[in-house]
């Protein structure tokens, strides 16, 4: 039985790198080709039908390119940096469940079926989890931009650390609502927790400052001070080229995936359809493959409004980005934590 969990756990990884790689290449494509619309242009189209080989033209396109690495870099740290902040964003989808699972004799008989979670890992404190594994992937950035001997990188990566560090404050606060009414930090749980209504409804202020913030943590525009251009040449990656860059390009895309799908788990009903009623009467268990469907959806809707945001806002100055973090939000989380608090003594104290 030890060897079925772990070939079934192997196929897991698997099939989530599979997918999350594969997503990371057309976020790219899709935000090209969305770009282009809101600007009234084409966008690609020339590679594959519809463009949509693009992607792979643009992932041989960095492998084949020149790999440089800058005179005076502290070269181990410059190639691990960008590894680093890929496998961070990628690791810390272990534990987000995207479905209720389904039983199964394939890897045993018809007597003993076996159940089949459709997440990799559960853990009692995922939610935990995810949080510290996102925290780590600063070091990353940071870390390059050090290594790479340059000012203009160095001054990208402080500029990282110092806004993902605020916004980690607030998204963290953020989300003490939502632990506090599900009463668990496991997020199949807090999933469960909203059969009967989204925590979206009860909690919609501390979703307001969860969403921004993970724009901030994801340097998405109008976040995206780390690497802006006309500031810094590139920002934190101006040395890198190759595969090294494009590690950095997709533990962004990576991070928004996360994102988006720790908002569903968290606010949007995970699997639950609609904000009120649960299935409906629908044996769920039956139609096991109803509740993936749903809960992409969900996390593709979500990545549609990162690429909206990006092509509608423009750009903070610093300093409002940092009043923004410490002076509205963080208060916001505050406010959310003090009258959900008070809600839940008054009302089942």
């Amino acid at each position: 039985m030890l060897w079925v969990e772990i070939g079934i756990s192997v196929i897991k990884i698997a099939l989530v790198l599979f997918a999350v790689l594969t997503l990371v290449a057309y976020l790219s494509y899709a935000e090209r080709r969305i770009s282009a619309f809101i600007q009234d242009r084409l966008g690609p189209n020339r590679v594959g039908p519809f463009g949509l080989l693009q992607p792979v033209a643009d992932g041989l396109k960095f492998i084949f390119k020149e790999d440089i690495i800058p005179e005076g870099a502290n070269k181990p740290i410059y190639i691990l940096a960008p590894a680093f902040s890929l496998v961070t964003a990628i690791i810390a989808l272990a534990v987000i469940p995207i479905g209720y699972g389904f039983n199964t004799t394939f890897f045993g008989n018809l007597n003993e079926p076996i159940h089949v979670s459709l997440q990799i890992a559960d853990i009692n404190a995922g939610l935990l989890y995810v949080l510290a594994i996102t925290s780590l992937g600063v070091y990353g950035i940071v870390l390059g931009g050090w290594s790479s001997n340059s000012k203009y990188s160095l001054l990208g990566g402080i500029r990282s650390a110092a806004q993902m560090i605020s916004y980690e404050l607030s998204l963290g606060l953020s989300i003490i609502g939502v632990i506090a009414i599900a009463g668990s930090l496991r997020l199949y749980d807090i999933i469960d927790a909203q059969a009967k209504v989204w925590f979206l409804i009860p909690q919609c202020l501390g979703f307001l400052v969860f969403m921004v913030s993970s724009f901030a943590e994801t340097n998405r525009l109008p976040f995206d001070l780390p690497e802006a251009e006309p500031e810094l040449v590139a920002g934190y990656h101006t040395e890198y080229s190759s595969m090294k860059f494009a590690m950095f390009y997709m533990a962004e895309y990576t991070n928004m995936i996360t994102a988006s799908a720790l908002a569903v788990c968290l606010f949007l009903g995970g699997w639950y359809p609609l904000p009120f009623g649960g299935w409906f009467g629908v044996d769920i268990e039956k139609y096991w493959y109803l509740s993936p469907i749903v809960f992409i959806a969900k996390v593709f809707l979500l990545l549609f409004f990162f690429i909206w945001v990006r092509f509608t806002l423009p750009r903070f100055r610093y300093d409002q980005l940092m009043r923004l973090g410490w002076k509205v939000l963080f208060p916001l989380a505050v406010l959310n934590l003090i009258v959900t608090s008070a809600i839940i003594v008054f009302v089942y104290g």
